[in-house]
């Protein structure tokens, strides 16, 4: 940076930065805005149970067996509520109306058949609009009835496998979804508030007619747009520490494998790039409302494609191409890395790169831009 903004530049770069934050402090909805994205926001995304949690479940005993009562009693908080016994018609009429998500009727004669060495079946009606509960619940409920029909009636041993499975959890052994959730929506919220701050910054240049009074200044283009990056990359990247320290680690107990300034460090980069994409879509759109469509357009799919919601193994090969290209991508493998797997340098040098790389192209690109829309000012 040195050798673009020789002598007073750095000056220059410096004090519009400071005149940045005074903007920012003076914009209450923006600083709400940041406050909320890195505390309730984490901890909400946190909070939100992805397992089986008081799943209400209905059970039609056709049977009125020792065995089906065993099975009805088996299901137990916090994973399903206290079963409800119905008729048929009443399970069909009730998970139509959402009362129920998992339904089970146990048929006729079932304790006898189970005596007599057969295998009678059991239907399980799922309400599969609870995605994640159905398909979880499902298998726990397939899972319980077959323990209890084998504890009612023991099946004959079967030999050994010659090579047992032995599974072991690591990073996460307990499953706990909010160690994912809080770490990802600290990542996702950096992501979006470095693009929202600098494009909003330069929406509330053009609408307060300040832009006009910057461009009669002896100031050069890229010291304008170095300057709103390093402020509004320096309130992002403050706040999201203060959040990985004292919402994270402090306030849900999520475990941080490896270092925290390293993974600030590769923050800083990221923020490079995204706050330069913050920038030229703030020259792109005319007003606070194009930029907020413009930012649902971009960040959605930076978030949702970039490995952090869905793995990338399971995308089309032209997307995990296409991502490739984003800095999200290289980010979100660099931050699971270092505060899920404790990875150190010389793991994560090659997403540093990366980012470094794409930020720098995003740079180039988003003041080419800018001195266009300067230009356009004259």
């Amino acid at each position: 940076m040195s050798a673009v903004l020789p002598g007073n530049r750095l000056d220059n770069v410096l004090n519009l930065g400071v005149k940045e934050l005074r903007s920012l402090r003076r914009d209450p909805l923006m600083l709400a805005f940041i406050v909320f994205a890195f505390s309730a926001a984490i901890y909400s995304a946190a909070s939100v149970n992805m397992e089986v949690h008081k799943a209400p479940v209905a059970i039609v005993d056709e049977d009125r067996s020792q065995l089906s009562a065993a099975i009805a009693a088996a299901l137990l908080p916090p994973r399903f509520t206290a079963p409800r016994l119905v008729s048929m018609q009443e399970a069909d009429h009730d998970m139509d109306r959402g009362h129920y998500t998992f339904a089970l009727d146990i048929p006729p004669n079932f304790q006898r058949d189970v005596l007599a060495g057969k295998r009678p079946a059991l239907q399980l009606n799922v309400d599969a609009t609870q995605t994640s509960q159905a398909f979880i619940g499902a298998g726990y409920l397939q899972s319980i009835v077959a323990q209890e029909v084998a504890r009612f009636a023991p099946p004959p041993p079967e030999p050994a496998p010659a090579v047992p499975l032995m599974l072991r959890m690591r990073f996460n052994p307990n499953l706990e979804s909010s160690w994912f959730g809080a770490v990802m929506e600290l990542i996702n919220n950096i992501t979006m508030l470095g693009i929202i701050l600098t494009g909003a910054a330069v929406i509330r240049e053009r609408e307060h007619g300040t832009i006009e009074h910057l461009l009669s200044m002896p100031l050069a283009p890229v010291e304008i747009m170095a300057a709103k990056v390093w402020a509004n990359g320096v309130v992002v990247l403050v706040t999201a520490g203060l959040s990985l320290h004292f919402v994270v680690q402090k306030l849900l107990a999520v475990p941080v494998a490896g270092s925290v300034p390293l993974f600030l460090f590769g923050a800083l980069l990221h923020l490079f790039a995204v706050t330069s994409m913050g920038i030229f879509l703030g020259t792109v759109a005319r007003s606070m409302p194009q930029l907020a469509l413009l930012v649902m357009l971009v960040v959605l799919p930076l978030e949702v494609l970039s490995g952090g919601m869905t793995p990338r193994e399971s995308m089309p090969e032209i997307v995990r191409g296409i991502m490739l290209f984003a800095p999200t991508t290289h980010f979100v493998a660099f931050a699971q890395a270092i505060l899920y797997r404790g990875a150190g340098l010389d793991v994560v040098w090659p997403q540093l790169l990366a980012i470094a790389g794409i930020g720098g192209a995003l740079f180039a690109g988003a003041l080419a831009r800018f001195r266009q829309t300067v230009a356009a000012q004259l």
